[in-house]
Parts: C-alpha cells; sequence; structure tokens
C-alpha cells in the first residue's frame, strides 16, 4: 500500500502513524533507535507490506499491469488502490480527509526530531502539493506517476499507468474494495496484537 492507506490503518496514534508512513527508509533492526510506538508503526508497515504483497486479488490487480510495467506493477497498484480509498474516503472514515491530511501534516511539522533525513527533505514537497488529498483525483495520481518514473530515470514507463487505470477502473475498484476490507481487518489485529506486546495489560 502507498503512503495514505499506511497512515490510515495505523489507528488514532499520532506516532504509530509516523513510523508507519516512513517505515520504508528504515531497514533491518534499526528501528529500535526510535521511541515505542514510532518502532510499533514501522513493524505494523511491515506486516501489511508482507500482507498486500501475497495477496491474491492485489496479484490479480498487478497481473493486468505486468505486461507493460513488469516488476513496478506492483508499485504502481500500491499507488492506484490510495486513490480509491481517497476517493471512496467517507467510506472508511467520519473525519473529512482534507481534515484527516491537515492532522497528519501536523504530526510531521511538530515531530521534526523524530523524523529520518529522507522523510524531512520529503515533507515540505509534500505538504506544499497536499499529495495525499490530491490522490482522490486522477491528475493527482498522475503527478505521482511523472515522479516515480523520474525517479526509475525513465526506465518504468509508470507515468503512462493512469491509461490502464482509466481503461480498468471498475474492476481496479472492485479488488481494491475487497482487498481493503480484509486489509482493514488484518491491521486492526495486528495493531491490537503489537500493542500488547509492547504494553501488556497488568
Amino acid at each position: 500500500m502507498n503512503f495514505l492507506a499506511h497512515i490510515y490503518l495505523s489507528g488514532d496514534d499520532e506516532l504509530i502513524r509516523i513510523g508507519n508512513f516512513m517505515a520504508d527508509g528504515i531497514k533491518g533492526s534499526q528501528y529500535k533507535n526510535f521511541p515505542t510506538d514510532i518502532q510499533i508503526g514501522i513493524l505494523l508497515h511491515r506486516e501489511i507490506d508482507t500482507f498486500t504483497d501475497s495477496h491474491p486479488i492485489v496479484r490479480q490487480s498487478t497481473k493486468r499491469l505486468h505486461p507493460n510495467y513488469s516488476h513496478y506493477s506492483s508499485v504502481i497498484v500500491d499507488i492506484l488502490y490510495d486513490h480509491f480509498l481517497a476517493r471512496n474516503w467517507t467510506r472508511y472514515s467520519d473525519t473529512p480527509l482534507s481534515v484527516f491530511v491537515d492532522d497528519f501534516y501536523d504530526s510531521l511539522t511538530n515531530n521534526g526530531e523524530l523524523l529520518t533525513s529522507r522523510i524531512k527533505h520529503l515533507t515540505p514537497y509534500m505538504i506544499a502539493d497536499n499529495w495525499l488529498l490530491s490522490y482522490a483525483k486522477i491528475e493527482g495520481i498522475q503527478r505521482v506517476l511523472n515522479g516515480m518514473n523520474r525517479r526509475t530515470n525513465h526506465k518504468s514507463g509508470m507515468h503512462t499507468a493512469t491509461y490502464e487505470l482509466k481503461l480498468y477502473y471498475t474492476e481496479f475498484e472492485t479488488e481494491f474494495t475487497e482487498f481493503f476490507e480484509e486489509l482493514r481487518a488484518f491491521s486492526n489485529n495486528k495493531l491490537h496484537q503489537l500493542q500488547q506486546q509492547y504494553y501488556p495489560s497488568p
């Protein structure tokens, strides 16, 4: 899953959200260098990624893209799924998406000393262009894919994937909706387990 889904699946604790958000740049046991709730977020992120990568519905979405994008297909599906989460946000949250993302941006700004150097560099651009809110529109997804294509030195061709998004919009949305219900249940359970592990009941 991409940024918005990882943040959403972290519950209400802002440090767990931050840990989940920045987990990709934290390798191996480096997570132990962070405060407990950020550790929980990092470990939750890893569990979500493992669940997602092995799920047959996600593989079905990925297979549709594979002829044109090869091993970049899974990255594209992560981004497309964030689009459907943002577009259908009111199905999953009573908090307006604009409020949710502004609160998260505030969390990043207020906890700058806990962020990795990569996230410190990324955050101003993310806030200025309001990445998380922009996912709700295809134009926003196009900007994300353009940026990802540049980061692969234009080798991935990811900037063209909005063609498949539009062509197979119903199929992708149906797959996302079915998968995300399972992912929400999995993540809630895993988050509870991690919190119990770090904060055992007396």
